[in-house]
């Protein structure tokens, strides 16, 4: 993080000024990861075919991909610590980039497991560091907005999905569906831009040098049900995202320009629930939206495991979205709160149940779908979405997050005061976070 002097700041408006620029580029680096991953899920298919892997490589292969992004992880909080996130997010954006151009033009195994591994490095570095950000943001808002950051992955997602599709309906080999893939990543890197904040302390009193803190074991332990619901939230997830391309090409009989519209259906569903989450979480509260949230998640798993036929699974895919929408976002912000000074430490811990979470999930639906047990695949994870019911009692402060303004920032509809003029040689510092 570096800090800049000068005159006291003027107000700021929450629609144009740093702090709307600052949850643009956050978004927009949500949304590059979004498109990032499902090139990567819904071009799972054809890569194996073109590599000449079997289904239990390609398993193999993604659970290596995971255990890298949770290296990539700490090597993000390291990097954030030293750079700071914006600089980290641009870098881990345009590095997962030019990993989907390597995995696209590998000349055999080796080099694409090699590109693989670079891609899960750049996403572990991506999630510590726009997680970061989004929590510095939110704060700064003092509301809940970070759903809003997890629908535009899913939108991308839901974009990068239908591209898929479309250009493997023309008959475009992987290499080209995949360039496509890795030149809007990179475009949308290029748009990333820091934004200088004011500083917000939270009301526990945290300040900035508190990011070198070694969490305690208080915070750990309020840290676990979040984690557990993170962890079962990423097993669903990846079972969806990782495997539903294969499971309705393999299982289902669709054709390869059909079977990536479960993962479009699923990433439009999230979008949908995580465009309203902040919303119901701030008129019926956490707990009721995470109770309902896995309800829906593990009836609509069941259907999936149980669907007749590709087009039923696709509907199902979106109930499931729709469920888990909430779910991540949620365990994010809550976690986040925990230590509001210091962000990225407990957000890099979180994301080790994060990828214990999609090792499980991409893994054992893997394994499973590789003996052609896929139905059981989805069967299992409905069994437990229902135990999270449980944990939604976490979340029962999880609707506002705490925050102070900081010095000239100005509410939606408030009218800025009169600042008095500062006295000769007085300074305020703003923070680049």
């Amino acid at each position: 993080m570096t800090a800049s002097v000068g005159a006291t700041a003027p107000p700021r408006s929450v629609r144009s000024g740093p702090l709307a620029g600052a949850r643009r580029v956050t978004a927009t680096v949500f949304a590059a990861q979004g498109v990032a991953v499902a090139a990567v899920s819904t071009t799972a298919p054809a890569v194996e075919s073109h590599l000449g892997l079997s289904s239990l490589a390609m398993t193999a292969l993604t659970i290596v991909l995971t255990l890298a992004a949770g290296a990539g992880s700490f090597a993000g909080l390291a990097a954030v610590r030293r750079s700071g996130p914006v600089a980290v997010m641009r870098a881990a954006v345009l590095t997962a980039a030019a990993a989907l151009l390597s995995v696209a033009w590998a000349p055999g195994r080796l080099a694409a497991s090699a590109a693989y591994v670079l891609f899960g490095l750049a996403l572990g570095a991506i999630d510590v560091s726009v997680n970061t950000r989004a929590a510095t943001v939110e704060r700064h808002y003092g509301r809940s907005i970070l759903s809003s950051f997890y629908a535009a992955w899913s939108a991308a997602g839901v974009a990068a999905a239908l591209l898929t599709a479309g250009v493997s309906r023309l008959g475009w080999p992987v290499e080209y569906v995949l360039t496509a893939h890795a030149a809007l990543v990179a475009l949308l890197a290029l748009t990333v831009r820091p934004h200088v904040l004011p500083p917000a302390l939270s009301s526990s009193g945290d300040s900035p040098a508190a990011a070198q803190e070694v969490l305690g074991r208080r915070v750990w332990a309020r840290l676990v049900p979040f984690g557990v619901v993170l962890l079962v939230a990423y097993v669903v997830d990846s079972t969806v995202s990782a495997w539903s391309t294969a499971y309705l090409h393999q299982t289902l009989a669709a054709s390869l320009a059909a079977a990536p519209l479960a993962y479009a259906a699923y990433q439009a569903g999230t979008v949908t629930g995580r465009a309203s989450a902040d919303r119901m979480v701030r008129r019926v509260g956490p707990v009721a939206v995470v109770r309902g949230a896995t309800l829906l998640a593990a009836a609509a798993l069941a259907g999936l495991a149980a669907a007749p036929s590709w087009p039923y699974a696709v509907v199902a895919a979106c109930c499931a979205g729709l469920g888990t929408a909430a779910l991540t976002p949620l365990c994010v912000a809550s976690a986040g709160r925990l230590r509001p000074g210091a962000p990225e430490t407990v957000l890099a811990r979180l994301n080790v149940f994060n990828y214990v979470g999609v090792l499980v999930g991409a893994g054992a639906s893997g394994g499973l779908g590789a003996t052609g047990h896929f139905r059981i695949a989805y069967a299992v994870p409905a069994v437990l979405a229902l135990i999270l019911v449980t944990t939604a009692r976490f979340f029962q402060h999880g609707g506002k997050p705490p925050a102070v303004p900081a010095p000239g920032y100005v509410p939606p509809g408030a009218t800025a005061p009169r600042s008095p003029r500062p006295l000769a040689g007085s300074t305020v510092t703003q923070l680049q976070v």
